[in-house]
């Protein structure tokens, strides 16, 4: 049952580190448009519909929070608007350093903190749960170790920076700046975690043993997104009366393309999450993996993040020796996975 839970993980972590290939095949939409219009897909539909998985029958939908402290549903929403800020982030680190080592600094930051931050910030506010009991020496190594895997590969990205020329790092990533990237990427990385403190408030938002465990987080997943969807949308809608992009939703030959390219993205984002709450309901004998389960997904993100860059031939020009501190990252990454359940 947990090689399942991990294997689901796994393939929602692929999911992900695919979702932004599609973007590519959105034509004449400037980037504010294509990123608030997946976003309805990847926080509002798609979330909705996969928290009402969690709704037995007999129950309706509005049930889920009428039965849950307010100050829980709120906090999960307001870390959700804050998760938001790293969504945008998320995407501008990948501007200046590439699908790869974008994703690679920023979900590495994302794993570590959103696996330390949900349990502090929830002894905050109800120490008498003891949520730090959730941070034991095996879920501590497993943090340490995908963070190991994240500077290794980092190494890898400053040394990319170091040894290609102007020319070749335009040529692989057309707005390459690592300085300004890794700045972003920090920043991104540090409120993404954000969505995993989301979580954790919202853990109980659910009909406790009516909902199939694989189904339990998924309401809470809903209210986190919808916290990101309003960031989100404030800052793309800013942008498109700024640089007058309004036009770009009545652009009627590209329009059918556009909404197809940005579902799909869109559904292979959400993915990401949907499978976690299926895989937390195959890890749920494992306590260590349970909450451990965010950081696995988002070194499992990077592992996949960088097999694209490989594929987008982003470290293309690169000297063997670059690559193989990439590639000894990634071993890491995927070691960190599994290094818990040995322990």
């Amino acid at each position: 049952m947990i090689a399942l839970g991990l294997l689901i993980i796994a393939i929602g972590a692929f999911c992900q580190s695919s979702s932004y290939v599609p973007i590519n095949k959105v034509k004449n939409w400037s980037w504010e448009s294509y990123w608030i219009v997946q976003g309805i897909f990847a926080w509002l539909i798609l979330p909705f519909l996969g928290a009402l998985l969690a709704v037995p029958e007999g129950h309706s939908f509005c049930e889920l929070f009428s039965v849950t402290p307010s100050f829980n549903i709120w906090m999960t929403i307001l870390f959700g608007v804050l998760w938001g800020v790293g969504g945008l982030t998320f995407g501008l680190s990948m501007r200046y350093l590439g699908v790869a080592l974008g994703q690679s600094i920023a979900l590495g930051t994302c794993a570590g903190l959103g696996t330390i931050m949900g349990p502090v910030l929830l002894n905050v506010f109800f120490p008498e749960n003891d949520p730090l009991s959730q941070l034991t020496f095996a879920v501590i190594l497993g943090v340490v170790v995908t963070l190991v895997g994240i500077a290794i590969i980092g190494i890898a990205g400053s040394m990319k920076a170091a040894t290609l020329s102007e020319e070749e790092k335009k040529a692989a990533v057309k707005d390459f700046n690592f300085p300004k990237g890794i700045m972003i990427a920090l920043l991104a990385g540090f409120m993404s975690g954000c969505f995993n403190v989301g979580l954790e408030f919202g853990k109980e938002i659910n009909f406790g043993e009516l909902t199939d465990p694989m189904f339990r987080t998924l309401p809470a997943t809903f209210l986190v997104t919808i916290g990101g969807f309003v960031t989100n949308a404030v800052y793309c809608f800013y942008q498109n009366s700024r640089n007058k992009t309004w036009g770009d939703y009545r652009k009627g030959g590209v329009l059918l393309n556009n909404i197809v390219f940005c579902l799909l993205a869109g559904a292979l984002w959400y993915s990401q999450f949907f499978g976690l709450a299926l895989a937390k309901g195959f890890l749920i004998d494992s306590p260590v993996l349970t909450t451990l389960s965010f950081c696995i997904l988002m070194a499992l993100n990077v592992v996949f993040s960088n097999v694209w860059g490989i594929i987008l031939r982003e470290w293309k020009g690169c000297n063997r020796k670059t690559i193989a501190v990439l590639i000894t990252g990634i071993i890491v990454l995927i070691v960190s996975s599994f290094l818990p359940q040995l322990i």
